[in-house]
């Protein structure tokens, strides 16, 4: 997984775009919330699937996550990111889910091969690849959600931050609230481990 920057510029630029949608809701507009899910749907949801891993269960989520966020618009701090804090309204939802449920199988998630649809979902990509390829990169992939699944919420959080969002240590301290070592340490715990569990080393002494 590759980590993607992007230019300070650019992030204040896409926070103020965000604050004038805010600033236009507020002011009773409501079809301006309506940029903020299509710019954020897409982001929200493949984290979201990345915690409860089942599509269904991860489009209920992200759309409840952002129903609550509009009519609770009002609580929010134009001194904040809005995916921050719409990341954890939704991550947050996404933790009750999974604590809620009983473990079950889902489907493979692969983000290397998938692609958003129109809604800001998820469709898989067809590669060039030929399909033996791609069955080792679904087998690949497989292993390491499956793998995720196994760490403690606030190490698999992190990862996903990491790994998936190619966010940098302070942007996940402050998305999490915590400070930078523990995310840190979060992350070099849940790299460990997932790589003891990918080489099928794991004990219940590492758990």
């Amino acid at each position: 997984m590759s980590v993607a920057t992007i230019s300070t510029d650019d992030r204040s630029a896409s926070r103020e775009a965000d604050h004038e949608l805010i600033r236009a809701v507020l002011a009773g507009d409501g079809t301006a919330y309506r940029g903020l899910v299509e710019k954020y749907q897409g982001r929200v949801y493949t984290m979201v699937y990345g915690m409860v891993r089942n599509r269904e269960d991860a489009r209920d989520i992200t759309q409840e996550a952002f129903v609550k966020g509009y009519r609770n618009l009002e609580s929010f701090r134009l001194e904040s990111g809005f995916y921050t804090w719409m990341y954890r309204i939704a991550m947050n939802l996404a933790i009750d889910f999974t604590r809620k449920r009983k473990r079950r199988e889902a489907g493979v998630f692969d983000e290397g091969l998938a692609t958003r649809d129109e809604d800001g979902g998820i469709s898989e990509v067809h590669h060039e690849d030929g399909p033996s390829r791609q069955l080792e990169r679904k087998q690949l992939f497989g292993r390491i959600m499956n793998a995720m699944e196994k760490l403690p919420e606030d190490q698999r959080e992190v990862i996903l931050l990491r790994e998936l969002e190619g966010m940098q240590y302070k942007e996940i301290a402050d998305v999490m609230g915590i400070p930078e070592g523990t995310v840190m340490s979060r992350l070099f715990y849940a790299r460990k481990k997932l790589q003891k569990l990918l080489a099928g080393d794991e004990t219940p002494e590492d758990a």
